[in-house]
């Protein structure tokens, strides 16, 4: 079964958001920047950063909420972007069958 050229546009532009996403980082910090967390648009986890001068080891609780923050306020924000780009998108899957 072919293609359609709108299909296939609609293949490319979904194509080009996906790879648009890769691009995409999103940084937060928690404990005054002890702890910072990059995520990509594609909800991966890019690199996290701990600075030993701003952790107390005597407190790794602390540090444990400070790396628990950053990756639920990281993974929310990635996504929300993630949403957005995707959202005109995704009116004409329904055309393409999936």
């Amino acid at each position: 079964m072919g293609q359609t050229i709108d299909q296939m546009k609609m293949i490319n532009q979904l194509r080009k958001a996906q790879k648009e996403l890769k691009n995409e980082i999103v940084e937060v910090e928690a404990g005054d920047g002890a702890v910072v967390v990059q995520i990509t648009g594609e909800l991966k986890v890019k690199k996290v950063s701990i600075d030993p001068d701003k952790v107390d080891l005597d407190d790794i609780h602390e540090l444990e909420r400070w790396i628990e923050n950053c990756m639920r306020d990281g993974f929310a924000k990635a996504q929300e972007i993630a949403t957005d780009k995707m959202k005109p998108l995704m009116g004409g899957l329904s055309g393409l069958g999936l």
